[in-house]
């Protein structure tokens, strides 16, 4: 079952699948021009890895407080002490590696924007590419991007098409939008 299926034929009003549709609905594909949220995505992308994407989004807003509002500038900062401040952030996911990418993509970003004058300018640049192209890019990029994270980051980026099915009313917006 699709996203746009579970979304469309589940309607509920347990909290979960508002979390959801509300994701889908107004986030999920839809163009990210801010770089801290393009960032923001990514964390939270990489952080999903081996666990559910609703823990993602009941966790959004601690990992947006727990990492300087997605601000590049201020994680790319980020020191020893930050690190073991994150380790014990019962709002976020506490793993070492993940918390170490992000910093570390923090401040690849930063040289990207040297270059490119943006993450979002940085990612036109290189569209479009295939996903396995894609996935070649970030990993030599970044840390802790493999080909699921990569590949949901930029089908809800809106760089990789399949976030939703051609008749989801939001498809549908996103097409007219263009």
């Amino acid at each position: 079952m699709s996203y746009c299926n579970y979304i469309i034929n589940n309607p509920s009003e347990n909290s979960d699948y508002l979390l959801h549709k509300h994701y889908h609905d107004n986030q999920y594909g839809f163009p990210i021009d801010n770089d801290d949220e393009l960032f923001g995505r990514l964390l939270l992308e990489i952080n999903q890895a081996g666990l559910s994407w609703t823990l993602m989004l009941r966790k959004q807003e601690s990992f947006r407080a727990a990492y300087s509002n997605f601000s590049i500038e201020k994680v790319a900062q980020y020191h020893d002490g930050d690190r073991e401040r994150l380790l014990q952030d019962p709002g976020i996911i506490r793993n070492r590696l993940k918390i170490n990418a992000a910093i570390v993509n923090a401040q690849k970003i930063l040289e990207l924007k040297k270059e490119f004058g943006s993450f979002k300018k940085w990612l036109d640049a290189n569209h479009p590419l295939t996903k396995a192209e894609w996935v070649k890019l970030f990993k030599r990029t970044f840390k802790f991007t493999g080909g699921e994270i990569v590949n949901e980051f930029l089908m809800s980026t809106g760089y990789l098409p399949g976030a939703h099915d051609d008749d989801c009313p939001v498809f549908l917006k996103l097409k007219s939008n263009r």
